[in-house]
């Protein structure tokens, strides 16, 4: 019977250390699943931590800005931690902060000149260059002028030199009124261009308005039935309701509009031409954010571009100035 007893006993509390471990077991499949999901939560927060922020430091052409404004638009959407504003202190008031490195990257409507790439080395900068897009540089008239129908390159010379101040100087069946001019300022891209390939390097008029804000240009050109002015491609279609621009003849003899087909094709010259972004070569190394702009520009630049009204290059310029970025980086 004592045997009995004991052989009972020793069932029962094995029963209860069985149903006691079973319990523990529970207790640490719970405490293990717990820890997962806070390792998960720890490595998420981790992950925000790591969130791309910063900086960039952007300035120069008032010609590329609608670009480049829409880039750091997009971009932002995808890291929002990043600020990137827009400066538009012109391609050459962008240059005099780039090489002396208070930018990371400058827009412009020019090729970047001998003198600024020397003082750049001088400051210890090692810049590249970027085409983002194509542009045709648009003259315009006041929506109510009915006499202009196209122009020469010498007959903008004409105009702009002040050696033709009116527009009876120009063609005798045009109206004895004044021209009244409005340009893009001196540390403009714009101005450069217009300065070598029109004027010749020839003084501009000296009644002419300048402005480094396109808009200004705008406005004196659409309240001024004698006014003439020019500025990007953009700007045109922008505000193309106001204005009307004036196709200019080519060295074929052909009056060609800008347009995305004349401008990509190059018959409206010789007022085609390129659009640059220049980097820091130091900042794209040394700064994470400045690389994923700069690569995220090249990326959608085409798209983006057509957008605001310029035009796209081909692809494979595009996917080789990617290449070229990998190896700064």
């Amino acid at each position: 019977m004592k045997n009995f007893k004991f052989l009972a006993m020793s069932i029962m509390i094995g029963s209860m250390m069985a149903f006691a471990a079973a319990c523990g077991n529970g207790d640490d499949a719970t405490t293990t699943e717990n820890n997962g999901t806070q390792q998960e939560q720890q490595s998420g927060e981790q992950q925000e931590d790591k969130q791309l922020q910063g900086e960039i430091a952007i300035d120069g052409s008032s010609t590329v800005a609608p670009i480049m404004e829409a880039v750091s638009e997009e971009f932002s959407k995808e890291f929002p931690e990043v600020k990137a504003p827009v400066g538009i202190s012109g391609s050459g008031g962008g240059f005099k902060r780039f090489v002396v490195g208070e930018t990371d990257i400058s827009n412009a409507s020019r090729p970047i000149k001998d003198e600024e790439v020397a003082k750049a080395g001088d400051n210890g900068i090692e810049l590249t260059e970027f085409k983002v897009a194509f542009d045709g540089l648009s003259v315009v008239v006041n929506k109510d002028n009915d006499w202009v129908d196209q122009l020469t390159i010498e007959q903008l010379k004409q105009m702009w030199t002040g050696e033709a101040k009116k527009w009876s100087d120009i063609n005798p069946e045009w109206p004895n009124e004044d021209i009244k001019y409005f340009s893009p300022g001196t540390d403009s891209g714009t101005f450069d261009y217009f300065n070598e390939v029109v004027l010749e390097e020839e003084p501009m008029v000296k009644e002419a308005t300048l402005s480094e804000d396109d808009n200004v240009l705008v406005k004196g050109v659409t309240t001024d039935k004698n006014a003439i002015g020019y500025f990007g491609y953009a700007y045109f279609l922008e505000n193309k309701d106001s204005l009307k621009v004036v196709p200019i003849v080519n060295s074929n003899g052909e009056a060609v509009e800008p347009n995305n087909e004349t401008i990509e094709n190059g018959t409206y010259e010789p007022l085609s031409r390129p659009l640059f972004v220049y980097v820091n070569n130091a900042s794209v190394k040394d700064k994470e954010q400045v690389y994923e702009y700069v690569k995220f520009t090249l990326e959608n630049a085409g798209d983006l571009a057509e957008e605001v009204g310029y035009v796209r290059l081909p692809q494979e310029q595009y996917d080789e100035q990617l290449q070229t970025l990998e190896g700064l980086k």
